[in-house]
């Protein structure tokens, strides 16, 4: 989908309100706060700020954030779970505004990290800077594709294949969809106007992953660390607008 005008107003304010709500709630997240609590937090942050929370009851998710903990990938219910020292915490976090969303990705470390976990997280961030510096109007999908896969394989990660990036605007999910491996100069046209959630998801073993128990959690098949990035950003002549940091 192509936008112009006062949607890519919204979606601006959107953007702006998402990366607010993120930056707040990594500042609170410390050892023995509840997932739940963080949401809530969240929720209560984006409302004074004048959004909505995109992902509540999509799909019948039950919660207004995707809280992820160490070998969980996406999609994590936030819980009585606390944070403990050590824990890599994966927030996604969805906001709409006047009928436009945005989409966006952010892991962290809590108290003292393992070198191997910083260096996901290092390398998850940076596959995520190659993606979006592929992308301008009359790149293809697969040239962000293959800008995250090398960058994420090269380091010896999983590339989780069984999810991808996507549109984004009008709904949460739109085409064309942005798998993180794939070839340069395949896959759908961009265009000017389109607004893009590019989300790298890497794991420290097998890119093959497994839903939990509460039918939500997406998980890595090897109990393997997991980290992902993501971004909402809007397509230009000559690169793009990133709208969410």
């Amino acid at each position: 989908m192509v936008y112009s005008g006062n949607d890519l107003d919204a979606l601006r304010e959107s953007g702006k309100m998402l990366a607010q709500v993120l930056k707040s709630i990594i500042n609170i997240t410390s050892i023995g706060i509840t997932t739940k609590e963080i949401a809530d937090k969240a929720k209560k942050e984006l409302e004074q700020l004048g959004g909505k929370p995109a992902f509540y009851n999509y799909g019948g998710f039950p919660d207004v954030i995707c809280i992820s903990i160490n070998e969980q990938v996406v999609h994590g219910v936030p819980n009585n779970y606390k944070i403990k020292d050590g824990d890599m915490v994966s927030y996604d976090f969805g906001v709409q505004h006047r009928g436009m969303n945005t989409d966006a990705a952010r892991t962290i470390i809590v108290g003292t990290p393992s070198e191997a976990a910083k260096q996901l997280i290092k390398t998850t961030k940076i596959s995520l800077d190659k993606g979006i510096a592929a992308v301008k109007a009359g790149a293809r999908v697969g040239d962000i594709s293959q800008a995250v896969q090398t960058t994420l394989e090269s380091a010896g990660y999983g590339v989780i294949r069984d999810l991808v990036g996507h549109g984004v605007g009008r709904a949460v999910h739109e085409e064309p969809n942005i798998p993180n491996y794939g070839n340069r100069g395949e896959g759908p046209l961009l265009r000017a106007g389109q607004s893009l959630a590019i989300e790298p998801m890497s794991s420290m073993g097998t890119y093959k992953i497994i839903t939990l128990a509460d039918g939500w959690t997406i998980a890595t098949a090897d109990s393997s660390l997991s980290a992902h990035f993501e971004d909402t950003v809007i397509v230009t002549d000559y690169g793009c607008e990133i709208i969410t940091r």
